[in-house]
């Protein structure tokens, strides 16, 4: 354990809890990105039936998301590195809130895709900005417990948007549910603006000793708030490289649950009405307490062990699971065995995710939010292909189980990128 860990173990926390209202805060953000996400998986039959969509055309509407949020994902990263999280979050909320307005109003294939593109635009850079908020409000011993209660509430809020909009279709169009989801992002934004401060001495609320316990706890930071993007430094770590080709893995897989999933649900396994809504959620809805308690893990194996063996071996074990439970829940016949295999998948997946997001904090220090969003950008290359990989493969082959086979083994693929994985070595 090296000397500024050895300290933050230590010491003793701060008497105020305003760290804890900004996590609280992110919390509420992340609900409000799976509720605006996830809720065109459900709706696709509705959509696809309305305007008149094809399954590969749904395939694309799908993955223009994922293209503009991984095309614009490094540069908002970025802007929140050189100009703070408090109006880069404000201008990504209300962006991302108009168009999952504006997508109710789509009237043909052509404004659904340059909809969904526009969304996706502005959604970039939302976790990276998050990552970077934390960097700056938390210390390293608390960094993967806050990164585990914000993707708690994305989770949570994922898991519960099936259900929720099975139940509005019943009384109202897809196109005003899109409506009604959209308006609520303004609310968060508006505060967030008020509110919020990009640094912890900046907030009249935070005690001094509140402020001395962040500060002592954040990793000793190299250069100057001038200075530029080390990037030569940043993408030359193997670290980085590594993790960018395992959260690739990591996100190919989740993007099916949170688009082709349900179709699968119900074609291949013969869910209907309430039943597909509840088994459709059960990857996120099973991640809520996954993903937190990876944050609690990867934060104790940290004070005990050191960083490497704190996000390493929470990383690789939760892909190696998931592979495992996602094989497994392809090959059985039992309808509902395989739902809830395939939920404890998505369940295992996710319970890396504070040991990854929490080592581009270590590995990136001041410039987290670059290394996250580059990190993340390849994770959303991911999820482009992989709706349109399952797409094409249903319509041309017929078959669900060969695209299925291909996610277990990307898995293994993620799993193996962890033992080589040391966000100790930090650079810039």
């Amino acid at each position: 354990m090296t000397p500024v860990e050895e300290e933050i173990r230590t010491a003793a926390p701060g008497r105020s809890h305003v760290r804890h209202r900004v996590a609280a805060l992110t919390v509420l953000l992340g609900m409000i990105t799976y509720l605006d996400r996830t809720s065109i998986s459900i709706t696709a039959p509705n959509i696809m039936k309305d305007i008149g969509l094809t399954q590969i055309r749904m395939s694309f509407v799908f993955s223009a998301f994922t293209l503009a949020y991984a095309i614009f994902e490094i540069p908002s990263g970025w802007l929140g590195d050189r100009i703070g999280t408090r109006r880069v979050l404000t201008r990504i909320v209300a962006w991302w809130s108009t168009f999952t307005m504006l997508t109710g109003a789509a009237w043909n294939y052509a404004a659904l895709l340059a909809i969904r593109f526009l969304f996706g635009a502005g959604e970039a850079g939302c976790w990276p900005n998050v990552t970077r908020t934390f960097s700056r409000w938390f210390p390293l011993s608390e960094r993967g417990t806050a990164q585990g209660f914000f993707f708690m509430g994305t989770l949570l809020a994922g898991g519960f948007t099936p259900l929720a909009v099975t139940a509005m279709l019943g009384h109202m169009s897809w196109r005003l549910l899109f409506v009604i989801f959209g308006s609520v992002g303004f609310l968060w934004a508006a505060f967030w603006r008020y509110w919020f401060r990009d640094e912890p001495a900046q907030h009249a609320a935070v005690s001094a000793s509140e402020l001395e316990w962040i500060e002592k706890g954040r990793m000793i930071e190299r250069g100057h708030a001038g200075d530029g993007t080390p990037w030569t430094k940043l993408l030359a770590n193997r670290t980085t490289a590594l993790l960018c080709l395992m959260y690739f893995t990591q996100s190919y897989v989740f993007s099916f649950y949170v688009t082709w999933l349900p179709t699968y649900l119900k074609n291949v396994r013969g869910f209907q009405s309430v039943s597909l809504g509840l088994f459709a959620g059960l990857p996120l809805t099973f991640s809520v307490p996954a993903v937190l308690a990876g944050g609690i893990a990867t934060d104790w194996l940290t004070r005990r062990f050191g960083l490497r063996i704190g996000r390493a071996t929470v990383g690789g074990s939760a892909l190696l699971a998931a592979g495992v439970c996602l094989l497994a829940g392809t090959s059985t016949a039992s309808p509902h065995a395989s739902a809830l295999l395939i939920g404890l998948a998505g369940a295992a997946s996710n319970f890396l995710l504070p040991a990854a997001w929490g080592s581009c904090v270590d590995l990136g220090g001041r410039h987290s939010g670059t290394l996250s969003g580059t990190m993340n950008t390849c994770g959303q290359i991911g999820g482009f292909f992989s709706p349109l990989v399952m797409g094409s493969c249903v319509q041309w082959f017929g078959s669900w189980n060969m695209p299925l086979y291909l996610m277990a083994g990307l898995y293994g693929v993620g799993a193996l990128c962890w033992a080589w994985i040391d966000p100790s070595r930090r650079r810039g």
